[in-house]
């Protein structure tokens, strides 16, 4: 199985060039090219006849395109080897091959989200082309990922979360998976990549991928070949309720977590570090919850000073600051020093967490399935961080995740009364900005 995004010449490699390559190797060979789409699948077959056909190809291999057979999605060598495409739902029987290449299965993503159509593929490869193949022979599956149900889905195993190599499948055989997502996230990447390390970066260019990474699913699956599932697994994204500004009720305590991150894009060879990630959250006397802004970004140590401290100035002293210290953050942002920063502001670090993320975000992913979780209506966060949140825990990213789960753990600990005019008398200033007053918001 070979994955790798749009545009980065899978099937070049691997239904173009091998067959030309394979049936000049081995005369006599047969090979099977299945794509979604009968016209797709005879595109690449023409491809493969130019390979053969050029002056270069017979000093190679001793052979030549045969005139008795020589059509596009049907041709033969002067060795014996013999070439067929089709559509993979088209029905390719009658024939016969030493190696099945099936080469996008699904042709986009209403068909790969279509339980008819991923029930039709998975059948018309078991039934159809399963059945075509000589004793001994190859299977190649070339894709993008779509859905964690497309056809490789299918076969792969229920926790498969990206590994290459020899991999045991729900079919009872073992195939070698190659994985090469847009963004390495494995130490297993095939090409040696560090982990955020970009695919090709001769053609591929950092803001290649940056209108695909804010689109979380798309980016999860086509990109990265890690799809979720519409709907969210862990979050699912009908629990999250829009809201406008207006409508926000009277909050009698509000927070502002971060989750720390210090590496621009591009910084130390990565190019897809973690996202600072700042999310304000607020709570009713009710116990409903309120997630007001999240701020995110990728951006050098520097700059995450100054973002701190100018959320603190905008939010107002009457918002908590919490920061969750982590290892790797607190080598560039000292403890010490943010507490100077902050003086004047209730700004906390939470310290570094025992439990995994899954853990921590259990409390808040209860409070978002009660219905008691409100996002106010925003243009600029809304998607990204719904998308995120559906696309834990197996998504790329958490950043934004971990900042809500902090802000709702700060607001549902009791044992920490938030005491507006107590907390006034003891800082001994007077609050500057009001953060809810230019929304219409009581206090």
């Amino acid at each position: 199985m070979v994955f790798m995004p749009p545009g980065s010449a899978k099937s070049t490699y691997t239904s173009v060039v091998f067959p030309a390559w394979y049936m000049g190797w081995r005369p006599g060979s047969k090979i099977i090219l299945a794509s979604y789409a009968s016209d797709i699948a005879r595109k690449q077959g023409r491809r493969a006849r130019q390979i053969v056909r050029s002056p270069g190809y017979v000093p190679i291999f001793g052979a030549t395109i045969s005139d008795e057979s020589s059509a596009a999605d049907q041709w033969s060598l002067s060795n014996g080897s013999e070439f067929m495409a089709g559509g993979i739902l088209s029905g390719l029987t009658g024939n016969r091959g030493h190696g099945i290449i099936i080469d996008d299965p699904v042709a986009g993503r209403e068909e790969a989200d279509s339980e008819t159509i991923q029930k039709k593929t998975l059948e018309a490869y078991q039934d159809d082309l399963r059945t075509r193949l000589i004793p001994g022979g190859f299977e190649i599956i070339v894709q993008t990922r779509w859905n964690k149900k497309d056809l490789a889905g299918r076969i792969l195993p229920e926790r498969w979360a990206g590994e290459s190599g020899p991999i045991g499948c729900r079919d009872g055989k073992v195939w070698h998976v190659i994985c090469l997502p847009a963004i390495a996230e494995r130490a297993d990447d095939p090409l040696g990549r560090s982990i955020g390390e970009r695919l090709w970066k001769e053609w591929f260019t950092a803001d290649h991928f940056e209108t695909f990474r804010k689109q979380g699913r798309t980016w999860s699956a086509l990109f990265q070949q890690r799809p979720t599932d519409p709907e969210g697994g862990y979050f699912k994204r009908e629990w999250f309720k829009v809201i406008e500004a207006d409508r926000v009720p009277q909050l009698t305590k509000v927070v502002r977590c971060w989750d720390l991150a210090a590496t621009a894009e591009g910084e130390n060879g990565n190019d897809d570090p973690d996202w600072l990630a700042g999310v304000k959250m607020g709570r009713t006397a009710d116990g409903r919850y309120y997630i007001l802004h999240v701020h995110r970004a990728r951006v050098s140590a520097k700059v995450v000073e100054d973002r701190i401290k100018q959320y603190a100035m905008t939010d107002g002293r009457d918002v908590a600051i919490r920061i969750e210290q982590e290892g790797a953050a607190s080598g560039k942002i000292v403890k010490s020093h943010f507490e100077r920063m902050l003086d004047g502001f209730d700004a906390r670090f939470t310290g570094i967490p025992r439990n995994s993320k899954l853990t921590r975000s259990g409390p808040f992913n209860a409070a978002c399935e009660r219905g008691d979780v409100f996002l106010v209506q925003s243009a600029a966060w809304n998607e990204d961080f719904i998308e995120e949140l559906i696309a834990f825990p197996l998504g790329p990213h958490d950043d934004q995740g971990d900042g809500a789960s902090g802000a709702y753990a700060f607001l549902t600990d009791e044992s920490k009364p938030w005491d507006l005019d107590a907390f006034k008398s003891v800082r001994g200033r007077s609050i500057p900005h009001d953060p809810f007053a230019a929304a219409g918001h009581r206090r």
